[in-house]
């Protein structure tokens, strides 16, 4: 009986270690078990966490908890030092209770039988899982379409793009706020779970106007999204490479984003040049209406041409890109029938989306958070902003996640041409700007050692932009 218990134990530890990296990675990845297998950023946590352990558990299974002693205190520090920490979702914590079932059903087995059953434990689990997230996934669509079937007077905006999603989002509803009862998609929630969650949990049944973004990762995503809202205004913004690895090329991008005119409902759609469509009683292109844009450390100014008329807008949001985001916001509020001059002082008021060339401080050091911001053409125009500067300038960032090599390399021949140090704070990149940085460059083994670099190698007067962000993982 002790023997059986301890087994038990033992099989038990073993399986909840593995679980635990498991379930990290792929919540990291959107529970898609072939990013981690094909695109996971830190192969070698594999062997560490995943293959090392299971070699010892062939080898001594029955001594497998001196295993344990050693993988837990590792796996305890390794999540103390990543900043993506497992968020014990009801996903996650079903997850957990399949493999304690598993776990004691194998342990029987293998008692009477073969102690290599217990290796089923982690693929029935992950099996289960995906079962459960597919009735889970069918009953909570099911409630979500109802209630968005009951509020037939809501209007819906759904917003895609290659970047700048998120900015538009959080810009059209500052615009509307005070002439319509608005709900958005929190954060940058833009999957269909995440944004069927969000209807089921938080939209009000008074709502006038609910302001969705969509995401995507494959083709068919924005159309899943789109067909499930039936939306009757969309916006797609600039089309660009991001995800280039997932997409293969940037036509399949452009073509997923498209995806988001297949609503039944589509009465305006406000589109970015880059989609290459063409202007209609439907489709207008936004982004050719914008001329003498002026910007600058202080904000931003720009004019709009509509009807053969010009209108002047100020804003003190940073970044000449903004002006294309706002510009589809103000055409899209407008639309709604807002007017110009209601939209001016709006605009005016407006402050930069967290983490999005956002001023943390000017002083003793010009700190600007532009964490959130990920493609080259809004990163490259972040840090002409910040050359005009008239102190030494530092930047912090991992370089351009997700793309191909030569969009970092032409990123690092306007890094040396605008900054004076350049802290790389993920191994992703480390290679490429090794080499083509010609400027002091300081490479984080470690995202960790930030902080203390950055107290070590800056001064008052400096400017700091952190720009975009990798998780540790990365």
């Amino acid at each position: 009986m002790l023997i059986n218990a301890l087994y038990f134990i033992n099989s038990l530890l073993f399986n909840f270690c593995i679980s635990f990296y498991l379930i990290s990675a792929l919540q990291w990845y959107s529970y898609k078990l072939n990013r981690i297998v094909f695109h996971y950023h830190k192969p070698l946590w594999h062997l560490y966490f995943l293959l090392c352990p299971y070699l010892m558990f062939l080898a001594f299974p029955l001594y497998s908890l001196i295993y344990f002693i050693i993988l837990a205190p590792i796996l305890y520090f390794w999540n103390k030092s990543i900043d993506k920490k497992l968020i014990f979702t009801s996903k996650v914590k079903w997850f957990f209770v399949f493999v304690f079932v598993y776990n004691t059903l194998f342990a029987i087995l293998a008692l009477r039988f073969s102690f290599l059953f217990n290796l089923c434990t982690l693929v029935l689990a992950l099996l289960s899982l995906k079962i459960y997230d597919l009735f889970s996934k069918i009953y909570y669509k099911k409630q979500a379409k109802s209630k968005l079937n009951r509020l037939s007077n809501l209007k819906i905006i759904l917003i895609t793009a290659s970047f700048g999603k998120t900015s538009i989002k959080n810009f059209l509803y500052e615009l509307l706020k005070d002439d319509f009862k608005v709900y958005k998609t929190p954060r940058s929630v833009n999957t269909l779970m995440g944004i069927v969650a969000d209807i089921n949990n938080n939209l009000n049944e008074q709502t006038q106007i609910y302001i969705a973004e969509a995401g995507a990762r494959l083709k068919g995503d924005i159309d899943e999204i789109t067909r499930f809202l039936e939306p009757q205004i969309c916006i797609v913004g600039e089309i660009g490479n991001a995800h280039l690895e997932y997409f293969k090329s940037v036509d399949n991008i452009r073509q997923t984003k498209l995806e988001a005119l297949n609503s039944k409902r589509l009465e305006k759609a406000f589109l970015h040049t880059s989609t290459l469509k063409k202007e209609d009683e439907i489709i207008t292109l936004y982004d050719d209406k914008i001329s003498n844009i002026d910007s600058n450390l202080e904000g931003l100014n720009f004019e709009i041409s509509f009807k053969q008329e010009l209108h002047t807008f100020k804003s003190q949001i940073l970044g000449e890109f903004n002006a294309q985001n706002l510009c589809v916001c103000i055409l899209c509020a407008h639309y709604l029938g807002i007017n110009f001059e209601s939209i001016k002082k709006n605009i005016l008021n407006i402050k930069s989306v967290e983490h999005r060339l956002q001023i943390i401080s000017k002083e003793p050091k010009f700190i600007i958070d532009d964490g959130f911001n990920g493609n080259f053409k809004g990163m490259s125009a972040s840090y002409h902003l910040c050359k005009l500067y008239q102190g030494r300038k530092v930047l912090v960032s991992p370089g351009i996640i997700e793309v191909s090599k030569e969009e970092n390399i032409k990123l690092a021949q306007i890094i040396n041409d605008c900054f004076d140090l350049a802290i790389i704070t993920a191994n992703v990149n480390a290679e490429i700007f090794e080499k083509e940085l010609s400027i002091k460059k300081i490479i984080l083994k470690e995202k960790s050692e930030l902080v203390n670099t950055l107290a070590k190698e800056t001064k008052n007067g400096d400017l700091i932009l952190f720009s975009n962000d990798a998780p540790s993982f990365m």
